[in-house]
């Protein structure tokens, strides 16, 4: 039965994807449209399908777009796919969003991010915003044969892995690595204070345990510095100030640039090696790389949820066409009324 629905979301998904320009280099859907979350977001078929499209230029890929959804883009259309391009590349998290679109009779939003910018972020984590998203369980509609892209995407999710294992003690379930990882993206996220949903996270994990072993599992088995006892659902790694050095010095490195500039004090000028060793022999090593995430997050997530008041004026154009069009319904309906009673006068 999982494998039909599996199947059959496959196919939706795909359906709604040849409304777009074709050249994409990565295609993927995620959320609660896509996989089962608890709490407020368990309805699926009312959930919006989140997208994000990774395309090699994005300037052609928009141009194109424009010509076919034109009504998809805000008042940003006008200044023609340049200006949306540098919008997208230089604002935010490096991804342009076009929000509440109608698309097969789902509501869709689907952003589009550059290749190279994704493998940046998936390889250093400048933004943590798509490599944050892709670091859970997504559905990949499309992906070409970029062999920097494919490697980018596997460092992403040994960089989580790593990254939670810092967060974590000596001994844990699968549960709460996989808590501490889909967790990663959130740190320092402000929509976490102001709107979301508190128990997002654990929303997000609960019901897609296998999910993440499928993600994660031979990352697990493969890593040197853990034991992962898989009928017991349980993980040790080693605590050691060596093994926790050698896990910071496999950071993304905007993570060290961060934790290097809370733990370097004024007028040091530690080099990253240097900071990371003290970091490690650190009793709180754990909080210090929880403030560098938050640190990367706070002014990304930041930054894109400003870019997105520009972004997401097509909703307002929707609404105010469906009152122009419900007026103009209206006003036909009376005149048709006054018609025939002025006739059977």
């Amino acid at each position: 039965m999982a494998l039909q629905a599996l199947q059959s979301s496959g196919v939706a998904l795909r359906k709604i994807l040849s409304h777009f320009p074709e050249e994409l280099s990565l295609a993927f859907a995620y959320g609660s449209g896509v996989y089962r979350q608890a709490g407020p977001s368990s309805n699926q078929k009312a959930a919006m399908l989140d997208f994000v499209f990774t395309v090699d230029n994005p300037v052609a890929w928009h141009s194109k777009n424009l010509k076919k959804n034109w009504n998809h883009y805000s008042f940003l259309k006008v200044f023609g796919p340049k200006i949306i391009t540098s919008v997208q590349n230089n604002y935010g998290a490096g991804v342009y969003y076009n929000p509440l679109i109608t698309c097969d009779g789902r509501l869709i939003k689907y952003g589009v991010i550059s290749t190279s910018v994704l493998i940046e972020d998936l390889l250093d984590w400048n933004n943590l915003y798509v490599a944050g998203r892709l670091q859970k369980p997504v559905k990949i509609i499309a992906m070409n044969e970029n062999v920097a892209l494919r490697s980018a995407l596997d460092k992403n999710l040994r960089s989580a892995v790593t990254t939670a294992f810092l967060m974590l003690p000596e001994s844990f379930s699968e549960e709460d690595l996989f808590l501490e990882i889909a967790g990663l993206s959130y740190s320092g996220d402000f929509r976490m204070v102001v709107g979301e949903d508190k128990a997002k996270v654990l929303n997000i994990v609960k019901p897609n345990m296998a999910h993440f072993r499928e993600l994660y599992g031979s990352i697990l088995q493969e890593n040197p510095q853990v034991v992962y006892k898989i009928q017991q659902g349980r993980l040790e790694i080693d605590k050691s100030p060596e093994g926790q050095f050698t896990q910071l010095m496999t950071l993304p490195k905007s993570l060290q640039r961060q934790i290097n500039h809370i733990m370097d004090p004024p007028g040091k000028n530690r080099d990253v090696e240097e900071t990371l060793l003290k970091v490690a022999h650190d009793p709180d090593c754990g909080e210090v790389v929880r403030l560098g995430l938050s640190a990367i997050v706070r002014p990304s997530s930041m930054r894109q949820s400003t870019k997105g008041i520009f972004t997401a004026v097509p909703f307002v154009e929707q609404v105010g066409v469906k009152r122009r069009k419900e007026e103009q319904e209206s006003c036909e309906h009376i005149i048709s009324k006054e018609r025939h009673s002025s006739y059977t006068d």
